[in-house]
């Protein structure tokens, strides 16, 4: 027979087998642990959608609710841009932000005295100079706006985004109040 040794052994091996397979059965038998669900934008209180107005040459000038993300262009088709319109104006590239307007300028037939355009070509209505949407040379034809500056204001709005309003002017380094003041009725952000 067994001494009471190998008893104990064989005993101590019996109830290690019973108490592993005890333990995988009730790993097997208890579900898994619940990952964390990432919530919706929406649930997360993150918008993912923005509010923009459209306004000027548009059938149905108003707010519109645009997936965040889109651009001037999903904006103005959303409105019905009007054959008038003068989207070349416009940068309908650029993306849009939450409570941002969209002016949609018109486009007038050219006076006999413009010269540069046959009697009944359209012409832009705002003969003020976009800094969202201007190169260097449009810029630099305002006044105290020089190659520099012009490259400067560019840089800006390729690093934060379009200005949301002409006094954002004063954020570009060399531009400062009385400056502002000279280019406020030259310049729009639309």
């Amino acid at each position: 027979m067994f001494g009471r040794r190998e008893q104990l052994a064989a005993l101590v091996v019996a109830l290690t087998i019973v108490f592993g397979l005890g333990y995988k059965y009730a790993l097997l038998r208890t579900p898994p642990p619940e990952m964390p669900v990432l919530q919706r934008a929406e649930e997360a209180g993150v918008d993912v959608e923005i509010q923009v107005h459209v306004a000027g040459e548009v059938a149905a000038p108003g707010v519109y609710r645009v997936a965040r993300g889109a651009r001037v262009l999903d904006a103005v088709e959303l409105a019905g841009p009007l054959a008038t319109a003068d989207l070349h104006a416009l940068n309908l590239a650029a993306p849009l932000q939450d409570g941002q307007r969209v002016l949609v300028p018109r486009m007038r037939t050219a006076e006999p005295s413009d010269g540069a355009f046959a009697a009944g070509a359209w012409v832009r209505d705002d003969p003020r100079v976009n800094i969202n949407t201007a190169d260097r040379r449009e810029l630099e034809t305002l006044p105290g706006i020089g190659p520099a500056l012009a490259d400067r204001i560019i840089k800006y709005r390729e690093q934060h985004g379009p200005f949301m309003s002409v006094d954002d002017l004063v954020n570009v380094p060399g531009i400062g109040e009385k400056r502002l003041e000279q280019l406020r009725d030259l310049v729009t952000v639309y």
